[in-house]
């Protein structure tokens, strides 16, 4: 049975009206952990896309390559979870120290393989462990900031400032990978990857003093429960399906674009104008005071996701693919920083590390499967087959998104949020 207790906001938070990025950053040691998180999820960017281009390069097939990134992305989708558990109850230096050194391994393992000509069944082998132990970076920074910013307004634009972040790196992955896979060598991009997830992996671990207190998740029975029980997060894992769906339909299709005109580096240039426009979305989010309820927002957010990805099929000139690109990419920014800000409101403290992994294992997955059909897409059908996959992907998960929208309703009474810092607010505890 509930009862009500009072907090204060997290004295880390800087105290004012308007919460902003500013604000935001001068969050006392933020940057402790911002800056290596930010080298760490790096490589995340450029994992599916250095895997893409090597494999076809080795195998002269869309659907091979396409077939081994989905085996990576499923194996990171479905254990990703499991890692964000064992990080909320043992600490996340525990569980990141370990997967980044056999992440490293396995990503040049790999790399080795598929250089060598190995069967391509020895190829999925190698990749079932290297998207298992990808870090999950980006969920445990949410979860940082989580604590640091308890009860502020603040947590909106940290949601969205992660996204952003999140986007930046999707613009610079994809042209590093594609500058390195193109212009220096195939197995350049993957053996960066490897590298900068070893570093920035073990930079971020050694942060000690801002990780999530593993001891608090003891207090509360509730505390333990699964996040995949809670019926909003289970409709926000269909929503977060639709994006990966769009993530990876859009880097299999750009790519055979980019191929088929002959100009094969232009992809990294597509599909970074696709992630800066989800960047500058992102950060006009961020900046804006949103007095309509996020349920709403993400709603009106996704219905645009899908119109506008609807019409990527359609394109055939590349002024016209990268303008459509940069009006998706503007349209997923608002979806998933909403889809975030949710997990504040739906699941306790002690589960959202493995809330914010089930929705990027979901990212993961969706992007998995369309990188495996728009290959097949693109091989076996007409040339921009592969972007029907964004266009279905999309519509389904707004289908579900609008049957289910009641699921995503805050239970009334289960939690209170400060509408500005500094005063004692009532929060529910078991």
């Amino acid at each position: 049975m509930a009862s009500t207790v009072t907090t204060e906001p997290s004295k880390d938070a800087p105290a004012s009206s308007r919460p902003g990025y500013g604000q935001l950053l001068r969050t006392r040691g933020a940057w402790t952990f911002l800056l290596p998180g930010f080298a760490a999820r790096q490589p995340f960017a450029m994992l599916t896309l250095s895997i893409v281009l090597l494999v076809q390069h080795t195998t002269g097939s869309y659907g091979a390559a396409g077939a081994v990134a989905a085996v990576t992305g499923v194996s990171m989708a479905l254990f990703a979870p499991y890692s964000g558990r064992l990080a909320d109850r043992h600490g996340q230096r525990a569980v990141l120290i370990p997967g980044v050194l056999l992440h490293t391994l396995s990503g040049l393992t790999l790399t080795t393989l598929a250089l060598t000509d190995a069967p391509l069944w020895a190829l999925f082998v190698a990749a079932v462990p290297t998207g298992a132990s990808v870090p999950q970076v980006g969920p445990m920074v949410r979860a940082r900031w989580g604590v640091k910013l308890q009860g502020s307004p603040l947590m909106t634009t940290a949601a969205a400032f992660e996204s952003v972040t999140d986007e930046l790196t999707f613009v610079v992955g994809p042209l590093l990978a594609t500058a390195l896979c193109t212009a220096v060598d195939p197995a350049a991009g993957l053996i960066t990857e490897a590298s900068l997830t070893l570093l920035g992996g073990l930079l971020f671990a050694a942060q000690k003093s801002t990780q999530p207190s593993v001891t608090l998740a003891g207090h509360a029975r509730v505390e333990h429960t699964s996040a995949l029980r809670i019926p909003g997060v289970r409709v926000l894992i269909v929503a977060f399906l639709g994006i990966g769906a769009v993530f990876g339909g859009m880097q299999v299709s750009l790519a055979a674009f980019s191929e088929s005109i002959g100009e094969p580096g232009l992809n990294g240039v597509l599909y970074g104008t696709f992630a800066a426009g989800n960047m500058i979305s992102g950060i006009v989010c961020g900046a804006i005071a949103w007095k309509v309820a996020p349920q709403r927002r993400l709603l009106v957010g996704y219905a645009a996701l899908a119109l506008t990805a609807s019409g990527l099929w359609a394109a055939h000139s590349v002024l016209v693919l990268a303008g459509l690109g940069l009006l998706v990419g503007m349209c997923i920014a608002p979806a998933l920083i909403t889809g975030y800000t949710l997990v504040e409101g739906l699941v306790p403290a002690g589960a959202r590390t493995e809330a914010f992994t089930w929705l990027t294992g979901a990212v993961a997955l969706g992007q998995a499967a369309a990188v495996t059909v728009a290959g097949q897409l693109e091989d076996r059908f007409w040339g921009g087959a592969g972007f029907l996959v964004p266009m279905g992907g999309t519509l389904l998960a707004l289908a579900t998104l609008v049957a289910l929208r009641s699921r995503l309703e805050t239970r009334s009474g289960s939690r209170t949020v400060a509408r500005g810092v500094g005063h004692r607010v009532p929060v529910a505890v078991d």
